[in-house]
């Protein structure tokens, strides 16, 4: 039985030391949310809008080597598992980049300006999008 402990304990220590031991933690909970999702109810189509979201997320948590979590996110909410191309993201947010701004998430740039820019008390209106629905159960 000892040898046994010490053959788990040896490949939990080489997985940690190899960095593998949190992705496939990761894509275990991705798995378990996935197997969760398909007996309780089917997702609802991903709209444009949550599409281009997630994707800033996604794209967010990959710059910031929150690759777990990502792997995550993707299951969870549907989204392909190739990212979107980062130019098709700033053409549909109508967003401008230079050099700089294009070595950092798009997410970056958008929080700036609006932390920056807005009207003349510092607030901007947000108005909601007209093929966003909450979900079933969300807070209105």
């Amino acid at each position: 039985m000892e040898t046994i402990m010490e053959l788990k304990s040896a490949i939990r220590e080489t997985l940690e030391a190899r960095g593998v031991l949190p992705e496939l933690r990761a894509r275990m909970r991705a798995e378990v949310f996935s197997a969760l999702d398909e007996q309780h109810e089917s997702q609802p189509p991903l709209s444009h809008e949550n599409l281009i979201i997630n994707e800033l997320i996604r794209e967010y948590l990959v710059f910031n080597r929150y690759r777990h979590t990502a792997s995550v996110l993707t299951a969870e909410s549907g989204l392909p598992e190739a990212n979107l191309d980062r130019q098709f993201l700033a053409d549909e947010l109508k967003v401008s980049q230079d050099a700089s701004s294009k070595s950092v998430p798009l997410l970056y740039g958008l929080v700036s300006h609006f932390m920056n820019s807005g009207d003349d008390r510092g607030r901007v209106f947000l108005q909601g999008g007209a093929s966003v629905k909450p979900p079933p159960g969300a807070p209105q």
